[in-house]
């Protein structure tokens, strides 16, 4: 009588041991750390979206002064409206190509910023205008959120990366998350590879 119900508490011992040695062995790290990817992912994404609104309020005050420079002007105009259009895929993330389209257009309207505020230097009531002087300060401000962002999507993304690739993640992996995929990181730009020439 006394094995009788003996049985059902061993066998809730059993299944509590078992959990507890799923938990401890790092089941839940991989959902764990892929939506701190996901979460870093959309602040990223947000950062870029608050950049992309600044730009036709800077426009519009850089065309107000510098109506010779309607070429920058366009070039700025047609790399935020490839850079919005996009259409990004679910799949981003592990996407190599897509990511990397995504991460091209991005770089270009960051070139083309850049050429904006050059163009800029040249007109100093431009430069004094306050509505302009304001817009450059956000502008710059998005700018450093925008690289603290990407730089908290690339630790995420290292941490997940690794849980994946290495032991006892890439075994929990392919037992219980056989579809966690390797997620895409940025990358340096060849150009910004290139040490600048200073000359005097």
């Amino acid at each position: 009588m006394f094995l009788r119900h003996l049985r059902p508490l061993t066998g809730l011992a059993v299944f509590a041991f078992v959990m507890f040695g799923l938990s401890a062995c790092g089941v839940n790290k991989i959902p764990t750390l892929d939506e701190q990817v996901k979460a870093a992912w959309s602040e990223v994404l947000n950062q870029y979206q608050r950049r992309a609104d600044l730009i036709p309020n800077l426009v519009e005050t850089v065309k107000g002064y510098a109506h010779q420079e309607q070429q920058v002007l366009t070039q700025v105009v047609a790399a935020r409206a490839k850079a919005t259009q996009m259409q990004l895929p679910s799949d981003i993330l592990s996407n190599p190509q897509a990511f990397h389209e995504f991460e091209q257009n991005q770089a270009a309207l960051t070139g083309a910023l850049a050429r904006l505020l050059v163009v800029s230097e040249r007109y100093p009531d431009l430069k004094s205008n306050q509505n302009f002087l304001a817009l450059q300060s956000q502008l710059e401000g998005t700018e450093n959120r925008i690289a603290v962002a990407r730089r908290d999507y690339i630790i995420a993304v290292q941490q997940y990366n690794t849980e994946l690739r290495t032991i006892p993640g890439r075994w929990v992996a392919a037992w219980v998350y056989p579809d966690a995929k390797v997620r895409e990181t940025f990358a340096i730009s060849e150009q910004a590879q290139q040490v600048p020439q200073v000359r005097f």
